[in-house]
């Protein structure tokens, strides 16, 4: 089932190759249980809104489980393309209830404690695949740097030394499948 979700995305041998063995290891006892946190702007539409939905599509095909912010634009993309799969969208809510949570997620965790719930998600991440960004965004991916997190970046306007700067989708979903098949031989 995973096998036929991956090659329903379209996308290049190559990479569909690549998500097939990042399924591979998830259906194993060795998987990452720990999500790829997906961030950006709550306020993204377009481009930056489709592309942030196929990388998460792409990423919950293959079996993992993504984190946001929970909220619109970017956070709201990205549960859109995991949960359309079949998978786990976790979105980590600033407010203290879930009103404000996007219709997608499968688990809403209201925090109540604003805006630092960024670190909770730089904090819970595996990697950090940023699409797009605002003041918010460019919190996370300092944060994750700080704790040593891969950071990739498509849409982004400012540059962070450490980041991963990348052109388009395929590129993106092959830097984090290699980080997280690099991660999984390391294990």
């Amino acid at each position: 089932m995973p096998q036929d979700r991956i090659d329903a995305l379209g996308l290049p041998p190559g990479l569909t190759e690549a998500l097939r063995r990042l399924a591979q290891h998830q259906a194993s006892p060795a998987r990452h249980r720990r999500p790829v946190g997906v961030i950006g702007p709550g306020d993204a539409d377009g481009q930056v809104y489709a592309d942030a939905r196929l990388i998460a599509r792409a990423l919950a095909a293959a079996g993992m489980a993504i984190v946001c912010g929970g909220r619109g634009g970017v956070m709201a993309a990205a549960s859109q393309g995991a949960t359309e799969v079949g998978g786990v969208a976790i979105g980590i809510l600033p407010e203290e209830d879930e009103r404000h949570a996007n219709p997608y997620l499968s688990v809403a965790l209201p925090t109540g404690i604003g805006e630092m719930r960024n670190a909770l998600i730089a904090r819970s991440a595996i990697c950090l695949v940023a699409v797009g960004y605002n003041m918010g965004t460019l919190s996370e991916m300092a944060l994750g740097l700080k704790w040593e997190r891969p950071v990739f970046v498509l849409h982004g306007e400012l540059s962070l030394p450490g980041a991963v700067e990348v052109a388009d989708v395929q590129q993106m979903l092959g830097c984090v499948v290699d980080c997280l098949l690099g991660d999984a031989a390391s294990a």
